[in-house]
């Protein structure tokens, strides 16, 4: 299979760089996935979708203001992606720069009043192209909120603002560590949830925390050797049974997101039972693979050529997702982490 194969045209005007005037009111594109029919809708029209014998399942990761400014000692400033804490409190970073960067330089990060926090030491340059940082203290997360800025995706062309600290944040998120929020997530209200468990539907909590990888091209000509970074996920042991019950009573497992789906067959075994606990994953779901567990999808419209776009083509169909996001195009749908939802049921 070529990556060219999952490209299509999307003009620029169409990249969200703000989110809609209020959470709930995007559009949402329903498509059956056996079919292949696709109607227009709302966001607000999604309760109508979910049945009582659904169980609906989110991504309860919180971002961490992850992107932070360090000071050389010659005056230079040099952006980092913080990425994960290893056991000895140093830390995975992406860098601006990255090839300037050597092993030994000193960084001094400052609050936004130029108070000086934290000293780093730039320890290791890795094969992946990422840094690790030493620190002299261990970092707690009110580093990143005196030093840290929201890590909006780099194809919003603006610098984040005091409304994205809230609205790049689903209204359920909870266990900090994300670099980018599970943005299938940040189309529910309060409201549309509650109508949602009115209707007896359980909505259950995973934790996958999202990585930079999300953001990283397919490079590869066959998408078979494309390789995808590791993310952390858990699942506690309630979830677990419960997800198993309804399973076994042949419930529909509704997943909101990537992320979620991500996390679902991750921690699925070949006997299909769902397991608890904390894991590592660095599954690449694309045309071919066999969903053990997730019936039903709410995403958001992914980027051309990405690993987002072959997941929802293994789920739907090549076809018929390239026909849906065809007629999102023509329709003016909002493209990417801002923008509208898709429901495929």
């Amino acid at each position: 299979m070529l990556t060219r194969d999952y490209y299509f045209d999307l003009p620029e005007n169409l990249i969200a760089q703000v989110p809609s005037d209020r959470r709930g009111d995007e559009r949402l594109l329903f498509l059956d996935r056996k079919s292949g029919e696709y109607r227009d809708m709302m966001m607000k029209d999604f309760p109508s979708l979910i049945t009582d014998d659904c169980v609906m399942v989110v991504n309860n990761s919180k971002v961490r203001k992850a992107r932070c400014y360090g000071m050389t000692e010659n005056g230079g400033t040099v952006e980092f992606l913080f990425l994960e804490e290893n056991e000895d409190h140093s830390w995975i970073c992406m860098s601006s720069k990255a090839k300037k960067q050597k092993p030994g330089r000193i960084y001094t990060f400052y609050d936004r009043n130029g108070k000086p926090v934290e000293k780093a030491e730039l320890l290791e340059s890795l094969d992946d192209g990422t840094k690790r940082l030493g620190f002299e203290h261990p970092l707690d997360e009110e580093f990143f909120s005196l030093c840290g800025h929201v890590p909006l995706p780099p194809y919003i062309k603006r610098e984040d603002t005091f409304s994205d600290e809230s609205r790049y944040q689903t209204v359920y998120a909870s266990q900090e560590g994300s670099v980018a929020s599970p943005t299938a997530g940040l189309h529910f209200t309060k409201e549309i949830l509650e109508e949602i468990r009115n209707k007896g539907v359980d909505i259950l909590e995973v934790t996958l925390h999202v990585g930079a990888g999300t953001f990283l091209p397919v490079r590869s000509e066959n998408i078979e050797d494309h390789h995808m970074h590791y993310e952390r996920y858990s699942i506690d042991s309630d979830t677990a049974d419960r997800l198993n019950r309804a399973k076994r009573e042949g419930k529909k497992i509704v997943a909101v997101g990537t992320t979620s789906v991500r996390t679902l067959e991750s921690a699925t075994g070949g006997d299909g039972v769902i397991r608890s606990g904390w894991g590592r994953t660095n599954i690449f779901i694309y045309p071919g693979y066999k969903f053990r567990t997730v019936d039903r999808l709410l995403t958001n419209f992914h980027t051309p050529e990405s690993t987002l776009l072959m997941l929802v083509s293994a789920f739907a169909g090549r076809e018929n997702i390239l026909n849906a996001y065809t007629h999102a195009v023509k329709e003016g749908y909002r493209f990417f982490s801002y923008g509208d939802a898709m429901f495929i049921g």
